[in-house]
């Protein structure tokens, strides 16, 4: 059962954790206002609406999870999503992250591997009033007849960077993804420099479940 209200003591809670995910690096403003203005607890069960504003993970189901605030932000701010940008989001899970690029203005396209949490995540999506394009499928192949993105997010652990998605980058565009093995991997932000040149850049190290797929872990 989910609970669609914002008390006082909510809008407390994500003021505290703004100001956490700002000692722990995370500078982007419009990032943090994205995190300080979306309610978190509503997508949570209520039985674990209390630990909603803790920077952890939580189960989600399908063997799946809601990451970590600082995740969220951390990624979301390499992304450098601007206003208008078109971004593909691998791995739809809670919607949560999906919903934070809406906030910053992003036209956002979201696939997402798992049936039962993609009907899930869709249907409470739309009960909420946040429009985002929703896919089911294979997300380490991309979404090839939407191509090509100015952004694209992965939220799974990748074995390697799917050739699919640098494909489907725009020239200037920006791929953040966490690449490695299944426990541990290295966040990566890769910009097409040109339809054959990558520029790659390595930050720290998280834990993501895996990318499952074609091009992802099988």
């Amino acid at each position: 059962m989910l609970r669609l209200e914002d008390s006082y003591r909510h809008k407390g809670q994500r003021r505290e954790l703004v100001k956490l995910l700002r000692k722990k690096g995370i500078k982007s403003e419009a990032v943090l206002e994205a995190i300080n203005t979306l309610p978190r607890h509503f997508f949570f069960d209520t039985a674990l609406d209390s630990h909603a504003y803790e920077d952890k993970a939580f189960p989600i189901g399908e063997g799946q999870t809601i990451s970590q605030p600082y995740t969220v932000a951390f990624q979301t701010e390499l992304l450098q999503v601007k206003p208008g940008d078109k971004v593909l989001e691998i791995g739809t899970g809670s919607g949560y992250q999906g919903a934070i690029l809406h906030l910053l203005g992003a036209e956002v396209h979201t696939i997402e591997f798992q049936k039962k949490l993609y009907d899930r995540t869709k249907k409470f999506m739309t009960k909420l009033g946040i429009h985002l394009h929703f896919y089911f499928g294979d997300g380490s192949q991309g979404i090839p007849d939407k191509a090509p993105f100015d952004k694209i997010l992965v939220t799974a652990g990748a074995p390697i960077v799917p050739k699919s998605l640098l494909k489907q980058l725009k020239i200037g565009g920006i791929l953040v993804i966490p690449v490695g093995d299944r426990n541990t991997q290295k966040m990566l932000r890769l910009t097409k420099i040109t339809s054959t040149k990558i520029e790659q850049e390595e930050f720290e190290n998280f834990a993501f479940v895996p990318l499952l797929g074609a091009e992802g872990w099988r």
